[in-house]
């Protein structure tokens, strides 16, 4: 791992530096290259104007590991507020969430009623699937089991895979006969050598490997949604011609990229046909999120100094 990603990882977590970076004004503009704000109704005007450009949206709230239940009620309301005003708006969206949003580490039967209740108002509001986001590796079986409580329920729910994880591989192949929806990321917590691969070419590799099984005519017949979310061009567009050579269907497949990232990129995927959809995040708990932002593309630090000198 570069040792300027494995400073900005390590960042994410340190609470003084959080509180001095939510203070300065040159941070927030940055991040406001990565968010169109901290307000929910932020997000929905984004969501509008992507959808003008035929690119649909994911939206997200900031924030994990909270300290108490009443939080994570709230958390749960918010999200079913949020699945409304996708319905009322009229958008081609949907919402993706973590699990400690929910309380998880603070009662794991309650975390798994909170997506439940998600699940089932955005099943009432044909606003699917709602996505589970994957948080760091301990992480990883406990949400693969909130996943699969929930996906008996009902189709309209997602979950997140990392390819930087040695077992992800695996868990594709375990996950496959559920016909999952599953969003392929590259991963973005500071993990030891022995879970995850240290070297960027050999998590580029293992992404490619798991999107091309997914898009496997096996895959494709249990009706599996493969969200191909990188920024990376050249890995976007050699999965792109996998798509093309093996005929798979629009509906198994779709691009992901996040709002602010790549705009060029967005423009010419929507352009040329191909299904995008734009995660978009928002909340006033940003810091650790925009850290590992920056983790995944260091070169966005010059966009923060270039702010910091003007």
């Amino acid at each position: 791992m570069g040792l300027i990603r494995q400073t900005l990882l390590a960042a994410s977590t340190n609470a003084w530096l959080r509180e001095q970076a939510t203070r300065r004004a040159f941070v927030r503009q940055s991040v406001s290259r990565f968010m169109p704000g901290e307000r929910i109704e932020d997000a929905i005007d984004a969501a509008v104007r992507l959808k003008s450009e035929r690119i649909g949206t994911i939206l997200t709230r900031l924030g994990e590991n909270l300290a108490s239940l009443d939080e994570a009620e709230e958390v749960t309301a918010h999200y079913i507020d949020v699945i409304e005003r996708i319905r009322q708006a009229g958008l081609d969206g949907q919402v993706s969430v973590k699990p400690t949003q929910l309380g998880f580490d603070l009662d794991p039967d309650v975390c798994t009623r909170n997506l439940l209740r998600i699940v089932e108002h955005a099943d009432r509001a044909a606003v699917t699937p709602v996505w589970i986001d994957m948080e760091s590796s301990p992480y990883v079986d406990p949400t693969l089991k909130l996943f699969r409580a929930a996906r008996e329920r009902s189709r309209g729910v997602g979950v997140a895979l990392q390819a930087y994880l040695y077992r992800t591989a695996k868990d594709v192949e375990d996950l496959l006969p559920l016909g999952p929806a599953i969003r392929i990321v590259k991963g973005a917590y500071l993990e030891p050598a022995n879970v995850a691969y240290p070297k960027k070419s050999d998590v580029d590799d293992n992404y490619f490997r798991l999107c091309t099984r997914l898009l496997n005519e096996d895959s494709v017949r249990r009706a599996t949604l493969l969200h191909i979310a990188t920024h990376d061009a050249q890995l976007a567009d050699r999965l792109a011609r996998v798509i093309d050579e093996r005929r798979v269907p629009p509906a198994s497949y779709e691009f992901a990229m996040l709002y602010g990232i790549q705009r060029a990129q967005q423009q010419r995927l929507a352009a040329s046909g191909r299904r995008l959809r734009v995660l978009i995040s928002y909340g006033e708990h940003w810091f650790p999120w925009y850290m590992r932002r920056l983790a995944e593309r260091p070169a966005n630090i010059g966009f923060v100094v270039r702010n910091l000198f003007s």
